[in-house]
């Protein structure tokens, strides 16, 4: 199954790119940058700067799928080890009522 709006939940995070448009942590908002590793608390993101640790949980991302589209995504949604997520992410993915933006995330 392609990585969609709506499997996103369930699916490889890693070499995605993403935009922080909500965060606990004010300091990460609007940060950006391409994921490439993913722990059951944390993306670590490869930004302009640097690698760069977030934490998933507080936070609001906006990923870019393969396609161009862009999506929302609530880091609760996410908060699963990646290996886990497959499994146990499915109850999210069964929930999950997407936001798609044809524009990056941004200009929301």
């Amino acid at each position: 199954m392609p990585i969609g709006p709506k499997n996103i939940v369930i699916h490889e995070l890693i070499g995605l790119g993403v935009v922080i448009v909500n965060h606990s942590d004010p300091s990460l908002i609007g940060l950006r940058g391409t994921i490439v590793d993913e722990t059951l608390k944390t993306l670590l993101l490869e930004t302009d700067r640097g690698k760069k640790r977030v934490p998933k949980k507080g936070g609001i991302f906006c990923f870019r799928l393969p396609d161009g589209r862009w999506t929302l995504v609530r880091g609760e949604e996410i908060l699963f080890r990646p290996w886990e997520r497959t499994k146990r992410g499915y109850k999210a993915f069964l929930r999950r009522r997407p936001k798609v933006f044809e524009g990056p995330c941004v200009e929301i």
